[in-house]
């Protein structure tokens, strides 16, 4: 999967103009929050066959601004200090809405994790996004939540019917 992923920010990437540095709190963590919602995706479909609606609920789990707040503490450590600015400058930035499931401090910190990925993915660091990325699939947070709605991840085999849906 990671390969995979790999491969396909790259392609997306290929020629970008973009210098993030430039480039609004906003707007990167727009696309930030695209890229990471494509990556949890690709994750829970790879770790857990399941059908569509399973999918979709597990994805808040780990796409919510609690859990993206929650995952933002858990790898505060392990960012560099031009990473931490990156994320201080999207935290701090006006936003045109305000959250609706989340207290203003999370939507604040998810959306300064969200423009730190929209951020490595125009500087073109894919390695560097990838591995933000699979700390934050991994963190502990959105495992437990995980657990608890479908089970362990090695329990799960596919099964698929004529319709070709799983089950």
């Amino acid at each position: 999967m990671e390969e995979l992923f790999e491969n396909l920010l790259k392609n997306l990437n290929t020629g970008s103009d973009c210098d993030p540095s430039l480039m609004s709190p906003p707007v990167l963590a727009y696309m930030g929050d695209s890229i990471h919602n494509l990556y949890i995706r690709c994750f829970l479909v790879s770790k857990h066959p399941s059908n569509v609606n399973k999918y979709h609920k597990l994805s808040i789990n780990y796409v919510s601004a609690h859990s993206q707040s929650e995952v933002l503490h858990k790898i505060h450590e392990n960012l560099t200090e031009k990473e931490q600015y990156i994320i201080k400058r999207g935290r701090n930035a006006k936003s045109g809405s305000i959250p609706k499931n989340a207290d203003i401090t999370e939507y604040k910190h998810a959306t300064g994790f969200e423009t730190l990925i929209g951020y490595l993915f125009y500087s073109g660091d894919i390695n560097r996004l990838l591995e933000i990325l699979k700390m934050s699939a991994d963190s502990s947070f959105a495992l437990a939540q995980d657990a608890k709605s479908i089970g362990s991840p090695d329990s799960c085999e596919p099964k698929f019917t004529f319709g070709g849906e799983h089950d």
